[in-house]
């Protein structure tokens, strides 16, 4: 982690806090987007990954656990609740049967698909917020 500086001007605080608090809305906009469509931020989220894991439409526990920054178990567990509401599917992996691989179910992909498109919306609407002065450092 670099050393924090003492040359950070008003201006810079000002750009941080602006970020921080349009970063916030954006989380709590996502938040309501979820529980309105009837799942959880991380149910929102597990279904995010899963479907735009990079060069394929399934990801590993693992992989999933790195991109929610969770615990291997929790995720488990949150895969295991997807499972229950037929949001997604655990195969085996065919490479290593210690692995497992999530997959999205069609009602998972309807979830997602409205869910995605609104957060969508809504990134256009702050894109131009989002473009933060840089800090000087």
């Amino acid at each position: 982690m670099p050393k924090p500086s003492s040359a950070l001007t008003k201006q810079d605080f000002e750009a941080l806090s602006a970020f921080r608090y349009q970063l916030r809305k954006f989380l709590r906009f996502s938040e309501d987007a979820a529980q309105a469509e009837g799942v959880t931020p991380q149910q929102y989220l597990l279904l995010l990954h899963v479907k735009g894991f990079p060069d394929r439409d399934w990801a590993s526990i693992g992989e999933l656990a790195e991109r929610l920054q969770s615990q291997h178990h929790g995720v488990v567990a949150l895969v295991s609740r997807c499972e229950k509401l037929k949001l997604v599917k655990r195969q085996p992996s065919e490479v290593d049967r210690r692995q497992v691989n999530v997959h999205l179910l069609p009602a998972g992909e309807r979830c997602l698909a409205k869910l995605a498109e609104l957060h969508h919306a809504e990134l256009n609407t702050l894109s131009d917020i989002f473009r933060v002065p840089t800090i000087n450092t």
